[in-house]
């Protein structure tokens, strides 16, 4: 989920093959595989007849495509290069018979400093972060690009928690020779994850902030200097569709504009305008004309459904110069910003400026990464101590 470490695939790809490991559309778990690596190869369509070119191989001209898929699954047709470990994950491994994965989770719950610990709480919370890394261990070995590892979203209004529990991750990882720049880790964008981003950052260790569904909450992370920004298109779609009386939501509707799709392209030009180093990830795209509609920013998380048909779209010569590219660093130059948008953000300027649907999309993401951490927890304890470890 970052840049500029390259590795090589490792051989063990083969003996995952086979494997498959679904969850349902838009789970925490859905967005597992990303490719944030500029020099590792992007997907494409196979070689065509001279003359004629695939949609995909258009589209991947501008941005990166990142395939919103799972682990195991669809290796032939897009192939993983970064993975994301998170609790949802953990869970569906351990829905699966026997794996090198499943081994993981089971020793960390055979851990002998987890098993240390006579406080439960303390006792369960040490299972997860071994699991996450020991998984992650596995995936940095099956991937060449990063490993992000999802931050307990409980600690999503705890700077100081959210900083402990990222060193207590890097300390493990560490221990399984997975060096820093293959990680990333992922943190809610309230406005405590935003600075407990900035203060990681500043010590070397890139962030991923997620759960952005407004500007400020955008800008604000692009000030902290987060690695990777991620903005949900769709969801801020069907929040307006049922809802009213957000004025940043309103203004762009009034514009004749789709919420989402203004959302991304304010925040690709306030980061490129400015100089900021984060990288923006526009996430939950619906369609091809919302991936057309996005071309040029960094990151595009597409369905499946939506790579294929790209992928099996064959334009001319004379039809792929009308793929424009729609953001760019000489577009984000004359893009006007208002004076109160130009803000050094604070706590209290952050507050007052997100609006309704953030707040409530944030709100429900939290919940559900919360949820699937608690389910963890239950999980590692009705299993533990695991058998045969």
């Amino acid at each position: 989920m970052s840049v500029s470490l390259q590795s090589p695939p490792s051989s063990a790809v083969s003996s995952f093959q086979g494997t498959r490991l679904r969850f349902s559309n838009g789970s925490p778990a859905s967005n597992l595989l990303f490719n944030f690596q500029r020099s590792f190869p992007v997907i494409r369509a196979s070689a065509l007849d001279t003359g004629s070119t695939t949609e995909l191989d258009l589209v991947s001209s501008f941005s990166e495509i990142v395939p919103d898929t799972v682990i195991f699954d669809d290796f032939e047709r897009f192939p993983p290069t970064a993975a994301t470990v998170s609790s949802s994950l953990l869970l569906g491994i351990c829905s699966l018979p026997d794996t090198i994965f499943r081994n993981a989770v089971d020793m960390a719950l055979a851990d002998s400093e987890c098993n240390k610990h006579e406080n439960s709480e303390l006792r369960l919370s040490c299972f997860s972060n071994k699991a996450l890394v020991n998984v992650g261990g596995y995936l940095a070995k099956l991937v060449p690009g990063r490993v992000s590892t999802e931050v307990d979203a409980r600690l999503a209004y705890d700077t100081h928690g959210i900083i402990r529990k990222v060193h207590d991750l890097l300390k493990l990882y560490n221990e399984v020779n997975v060096p820093p720049e293959r990680l990333l880790f992922k943190i809610p964008s309230t406005w405590q994850g935003i600075e407990a981003s900035r203060l990681l950052e500043s010590e070397g260790i890139q962030t991923h902030l997620t759960f952005v569904y407004s500007f400020a909450q955008a800008a604000a992370a692009a000030q902290a200097g987060a690695s990777v920004i991620q903005i949900f298109v769709g969801r801020l779609r069907d929040w307006s569709r049922n809802h009213s009386g957000d004025p940043e939501i309103e203004a762009a509707l009034k514009r004749g504009e789709d919420p989402g799709l203004a959302l991304v392209t304010k925040a690709y030009n306030y980061i490129h305008k400015y100089g900021h180093k984060s990288k923006l990830m526009a996430a939950a795209v619906r369609n091809k004309q919302d991936l057309f509609s996005l071309l040029g920013v960094d990151y595009i998380i597409a369905p499946l459904k939506v790579l294929q048909s790209l992928k099996e779209s064959i334009t001319t010569p004379e039809e792929k110069y009308s793929f424009v590219r729609r953001l760019s660093p000489q577009s984000a130059a004359i893009y006007k910003f208002s004076e109160e948008e130009l803000v050094k953000w604070d706590q209290l300027s952050f507050a007052s400026a997100v609006g309704p649907a953030a707040v409530e999309l944030l709100a429900s993401g939290l919940d559900g990464y919360a949820n699937q951490a608690n389910r963890v927890e239950e999980l590692f304890e009705k299993i533990w101590p695991p058998p045969n470890v």
